[in-house]
């Protein structure tokens, strides 16, 4: 039989074939159509991962002052989702850009779902902080008071630190006729102050921004003799002395009167506005990327305002006036109990009372470097064999930063190339190719200054890497260069041996002790291919898109993912024994999503561990029966990307989440974990992620988030995947 395409083409019909019996699970064709309503909102998935920080806040068995500090780690995480995620949003509402989320939602329809959950969420931190966190602190004998709270004698000793220290640094901006409103600036923390004439009796507006290159708390030392509660620490014993903060805006409150002499203060409340500070540069051939980003990290102060907070005693008309003066839409307005920007919390967290934080934790030394006292050559443990590290489990500083310091000491390294996105202020890995250029070796460092809040950071680091000879590069026009890798040159005798290092995360040795990365460092001739490759690609005008051993973005890591997705769906209809188990940050790539989805249709196990946003609908019946998606937080931000692919015996870490901007709009990199032994070490970590016992929350197929185990199970045995993997790695560890 025939059928006709075109007039010059035919194809062949195959012959008809009886039906086949139906299958107990689909199989994923196109005539098998995934539901519409299969993804969860990403921006709403994000506030209930911030809900998941607050919860941790909540939880009686963290210690006090981690509970202040996930507090302060929540406001931070929601400044940041308004200055980047919101800002998009309504940006693109205002420009009449119609363009829908994954979930089939507006973007005004996203701001005004965002808005009230945010709300909620804001309420709900507050009253924690209130009626949770402070009166524990407080019997703690760390107390947060306000001015009224002081006697004379204190209230005479602060009256005299703000004469010296912080009124010279005021400036009240008046508002009338000759004073327009004054500007600003995103995160500042402000005092809105109605004042009235004496003379005229006539009320006037006044904004006093309280200092940010100050600390918002102030300390005050209260002795408090052997008292019970406030005076005593958690172990009864009584205290001679209460650590008491007082907030900078409750000082200058007390004093408006000397801002403002002759005038009658009314009243006073504190608000804090939120920019836009997403960043868009316009990346011209013809111009220096450096000149272009500094002068938008100029804008950047100037951004569309997103998000209004204020005190919630503050007056309608003085909040009527602040929506008009900053051109604030009313629902963009967030109303707060008590202090604003508990991210202060974290001044709070530094007072010196370790039996109110977590034990200490020191990383161990892979013993393929051998002891820190006696630590053995890289070089020759990497010949031997490939070296997985996982901090902060595994010390960052014996191991990664050993690594690179190393082959800047070393007469026979020729070079070093890597990649840089972030690091810290006083980074000794740049300091190391800084040594290493001055030797004499041939440096490459490609600098990442689009990484975003660290632009000006990186800037910094660009510019005195080439002042100490180092040839910087920024990367490849308009992608992002995230990915996480070292490639080192030495000669041994006649040849030349290549040493790499690849990771999940950022070579930064003050993170590296906070969020939870694995790294593969390795002298495998083909990854040293692979990178030399892709370094050729970052620093000069290589096409290259096919690896050996690497999967790279934005060409390679979806469609290698997506393949060994389907192949594994092949091998479980083969009769092979699979399953696909991921761990990432945030998976909200549509086509990935729909590949496993593919899966699970097809009886394929699909087990998931994400941190934060999570675009998929776990446990629908038909669809996803098969996944079950997990979210671990704690004492370590879970930052590692490990993909599994049990029935191809294939393990892959990177740089790479599943997400849009990973996948489409930056370099990343990831790479296959061959040996036995290593692969067992991530093995281990999916079956304690995995393991029913383990702390979590699990994700539901409406999108919700339900914690489990319940704690309030009888006889029921939960076990913190963090402890546990301290423990595998230091079992001196009590």
């Amino acid at each position: 039989m025939i059928v006709r395409v075109s007039d010059t083409d035919t194809v062949k019909q195959p012959p008809l074939l009886p039906a086949a019996p139906p299958a107990a699970t689909p199989p994923p064709t196109a005539a098998t159509p995934l539901p519409a309503d299969r993804y969860v909102n990403r921006e709403l998935s994000w506030l209930d991962f911030n809900a998941r920080v607050l919860a941790l806040a909540e939880d009686h068995s963290q210690p006090l002052l981690e509970r202040a500090k996930f507090l302060a780690i929540f406001s931070s995480n929601l400044d940041e989702f308004y200055m980047v995620r919101v800002a998009g949003l309504k940006r693109r509402a205002e420009t009449g850009l119609s363009v829908r989320s994954a979930d089939g939602l507006s973007p005004s329809e996203q701001l005004e779902m965002i808005a009230a959950r945010t709300q909620d969420l804001a309420e709900r931190h507050a009253r924690v902080f209130l009626d949770q966190v402070l009166p524990a602190m407080t019997a703690e004998g760390i107390e947060i008071i306000r001015w009224s709270d002081l006697d004379d004698t204190e209230k005479q000793r602060l009256s005299g630190y703000f004469q010296d220290q912080v009124f010279p640094v005021l400036t009240p901006l008046a508002v009338d006729p000759a004073h327009p409103f004054p500007y600003i600036s995103g995160l500042s923390l402000n005092l809105a102050v109605t004042v009235k004439d004496s003379v005229t009796g006539g009320e006037h507006f006044a904004r006093v921004k309280v200092p940010d290159n100050v600390d918002r708390f102030v300390r005050v030392r209260r002795t408090v003799p052997g008292s019970a509660g406030s005076g005593r620490d958690s172990a009864g014993m009584p205290s001679s002395s209460v650590a008491a903060f007082l907030p900078m805006e409750e000082l200058i409150a007390a004093h408006l009167d000397q801002l403002f002499p002759g005038m009658e203060v009314v009243e006073q409340h504190s608000f804090r506005i939120t920019r836009n500070a997403d960043l868009e540069v316009e990346e011209d051939r013809d111009e220096d990327l450096l000149q272009a980003l500094e002068r938008e990290l100029a804008r950047r102060r100037f951004g569309s305002p997103v998000r209004l907070e204020v005190s919630d005693d503050m007056t309608e008309h003085m909040l009527d006036l602040l929506l008009r003066e900053l051109d604030v839409d009313p629902a963009d307005v967030i109303q707060v109990p008590g202090l604003l920007d508990l991210s202060c919390l974290w001044q709070v967290y530094g007072v010196d009372r370790p039996n109110l934080k977590d034990a200490p934790y020191v990383p161990a030394t892979p013993p393929a470097f051998g002891e820190r006292e006696t630590p053995r050559n890289v070089f020759a443990a990497l010949r031997e064999g490939d070296v997985l590290v996982h901090h902060p489990y595994d010390s960052f500083s014996t191991s990664v930063q050993r690594f690179i310091e190393q082959a800047a000491a070393d007469p026979q390294v020729l070079a070093i190339k890597q990649t840089l996105y972030r690091t810290s202020g006083d980074s000794p890995i740049v300091n190391a190719l800084i040594d290493a250029a001055e030797a004499g070796k041939q440096v490459v460092a490609l600098v990442e200054v689009k990484a975003r809040f660290d632009e000006q950071a990186n800037i910094k680091w660009a510019r005195a890497l080439e002042q100490a000879g180092v040839h910087v590069v920024y990367g490849l026009v308009g992608l992002k260069t995230h990915c996480k890798t070292c490639l080192v040159v030495r000669r041994e005798g006649a040849t030349i041996r290549r040493y790499c290092h690849i990771g999940t995360g950022n070579y930064n040795p003050k993170t590296a002790r906070l969020y939870e990365d694995v790294g593969l460092l390795t002298a495998a001739p083909e990854i040293g291919a692979d990178l030399t490759d892709l370094f050729n690609s970052l620093t000069g005008y290589s096409r290259k898109a096919n690896y050996r051993n690497l999967l790279v973005a934005p060409i390679g890591v979806r469609a290698g993912i997506i393949e060994r997705i389907e192949r594994e769906i092949e091998l479980a209809a083969e009769g092979e024994t699979a399953r696909i188990r991921l761990k990432a940050n945030a998976i909200v790539d549509e086509q990935v999503i729909d590949a496993l989805y593919r899966a699970s249709q097809a009886g394929v196990p699909v087990e998931i561990v994400v941190r934060g946003i999570c675009g998929l609908r776990p446990g629908v019946p038909g669809l996803s029966d098969n996944i079950e998606v997990r979210s671990i937080l704690g004492r370590y931000l879970e930052h590692s990307r490990i993909l599994h692919f049990q029935a191809q015996d294939e393990y892959w870490i990177g740089s790479a989440d599943m997400m849009h901007r990973n996948l489409d709009r930056r370099v990343e990199v990831l790479a296959q974990v061959k040996d036995p032994k290593l692969t067992e070490r991530l093995g281990i970590v999916f079956d304690s992620a995995m393991n029913p016992a383990t702390r979590c929350w699990v994700l539901r197929p409406d999108g919700s988030w339900q914690a489990q185990p319940d704690s309030d199970t009888p006889g029921e045995q939960i076990r913190d995947h963090q402890e546990y993997l301290m423990r595998l790695r230091r079992p001196d560890r009590q």
